[in-house]
């Protein structure tokens, strides 16, 4: 049997010591003269499109005004992802769970994260995790992040991956709504305390198996394939 393994990217792969928020600030005042337009908008576990709206609408901001947003957003983040902060960095256990993972044949790797695909791109190249991941689902088109599991495994099998349900597939994440998202899609989940909830959060949020980080490799290898 083939598990597909979904991961989330920030908080769960890397941290970016903040360069997505600061580039996300300086894009939409650039665009609409709002200094810190996203100070009391949740973040974590969102996709960009639904943080996007939601500040469009706290600012008075029109949708269609909003079509710029991601090229502008983009452009920053390629200057803000070199930039030092705050526990900036890829999280622990995270390249050596990938290796293994890469190296067999019974684990399918894909993306399943909020982010615009193409920022997904930049935050993982610029870490060189990239190249780990076949294909995923991204924020895009998506303003509800539960919508995303079936776009992942529609995308897996149109590239002649696998066609696999949800049941075979498992979303790795550390918010409760990378949780959710996976109950909702009916895959299992595997939540890390490596970005703004603790375990006990995580527990609270029903996931399926919970950790510190992913350092040990064997115990998150045999979650994966349980």
């Amino acid at each position: 049997m083939t598990r597909v393994v979904l991961f989330d990217i920030d908080g769960t792969l890397v941290l970016t010591g903040g360069a997505g928020v600061r580039a996300m600030s300086r894009a939409f005042e650039e665009l609409f003269a709002v200094p810190d337009p996203f100070r009391g908008i949740p973040m974590p576990g969102r996709t960009d499109v639904s943080i996007l709206c939601d500040a469009a609408a706290a600012h008075g901001v029109a949708h269609h005004a909003l079509a710029p947003f991601r090229d502008v957003y983009l452009g920053h983040l390629a200057t803000e992802i070199e930039k030092p902060g705050p526990q900036k960095g890829i999280m622990p256990g995270v390249r050596p769970l990938l290796d293994l993972l890469a190296g067999r044949a019974d684990v399918y790797l894909a993306l399943l994260t909020g982010n615009y695909e193409d920022a997904a791109r930049v935050k993982l190249e610029y870490f060189d995790l990239w190249r780990y991941f076949q294909c995923g689902a991204f924020g895009d088109a998506a303003p509800d992040r539960n919508s995303l599991l079936p776009k992942a495994l529609a995308e897996i099998r149109q590239r002649g991956g696998l066609d696999v349900g949800p049941a075979d597939a498992v979303v790795i994440g550390d918010t409760p709504l990378d949780v959710a998202c996976a109950a909702a899609g009916g895959a299992r989940s595997i939540a890390v305390a490596t970005g703004g909830y603790d375990t006990n959060a995580l527990r609270a949020a029903a996931a399926d198996v919970v950790f510190e980080d992913l350092s040990d490799v064997d115990a998150v290898l045999a979650a994966i394939i349980t």
